[in-house]
């Protein structure tokens, strides 16, 4: 199984033009899904997990059923009547899709305390993204060793990303200097940038962006709990002095 690459490995299995043209049609909320089911389907397989049927899938992925066989029928997969899906098959499938099938050289800049903790980050290699780089302005932090990698300067990222073939570069650094960061990872031909400074960067139409704002994470949580303290207020509100079948009480 990919996940079960050496970091060393780079070889990549080209998508079949079928195979192109689902990854094209495939909604962006769906891929999301696609790499939750991989994870669950990864752990199943570690257990020794030979078949699921979409209803157990489903529910350790935390979606309905429809859902998942929807977003499944994307790459080609419907399973079988009676039996389910074949979890290594699948696996496969999906990892072929998301572009699974080689390791993914990732670069880190900005190394403070985010920072440290993803590149000290031991999940990242056996799911094919092995941090390779790592990248911060702090003199008292570059050719220290992070998770076993010198830190360079950010002044070398075109060249050390170059040489290292990155592919992913990941900006944990105060939101005044991600532009500059990103304009450096971009011209080593980065294409791929997750972003956790909280700023919106400017990239090429080539370069693709996500953005991970913990702040505003957060503050969507904040907004469900304030709105089911709510719910439970009004309910409260609603049966003050009701009885059986919404009829009053009276001493």
């Amino acid at each position: 199984m990919a996940s079960q690459r050496g970091e060393g490995e780079t070889t990549a299995t080209p998508l079949e033009p079928a195979d192109r043209e689902r990854a094209r049609a495939i909604p962006e909320a769906a891929v999301a899904r696609l790499a939750v089911y991989l994870r669950v389907l990864s752990g199943m397989a570690d257990q020794g997990v030979t078949a699921v049927s979409s209803e157990e899938l489903s529910q350790a992925a935390g979606v309905n059923a429809a859902k998942l066989r929807k977003d499944l029928s994307y790459i080609g997969s419907y399973g079988t009547r009676g039996v389910g899906y074949d979890v290594e098959v699948l696996v496969s499938h999906i990892e072929r899709i998301l572009g699974l099938t080689r390791n993914h050289s990732v670069a880190v800049v900005g190394i403070g305390n985010l920072g440290h903790a993803l590149a000290n980050y031991g999940g990242f290699p056996g799911r094919g993204f092995p941090v390779t780089a790592l990248f911060d302005v702090d003199a008292d932090l570059i050719g220290v060793p992070v998770g076993g990698i010198p830190v360079n300067h950010i002044d070398e990222i075109t060249a050390v990303c170059l040489e290292r073939e990155v592919s992913i570069g990941v900006i944990a650094t105060p939101p005044p200097a991600a532009q500059s960061v990103c304009d450096r990872l971009v011209s080593a031909g980065v294409q791929c940038i997750l972003n956790f400074a909280p700023v919106v960067l400017q990239v090429p139409d080539n370069v693709e962006v996500r953005k991970v704002d913990l702040a505003v994470e957060m503050q969507i949580l904040s907004f469900h709990v304030a709105r089911r303290a709510d719910e439970a207020a009004s309910v409260s509100v609603g049966n003050n002095g009701l009885g059986v079948d919404g009829m009053v009480i009276r001493p």
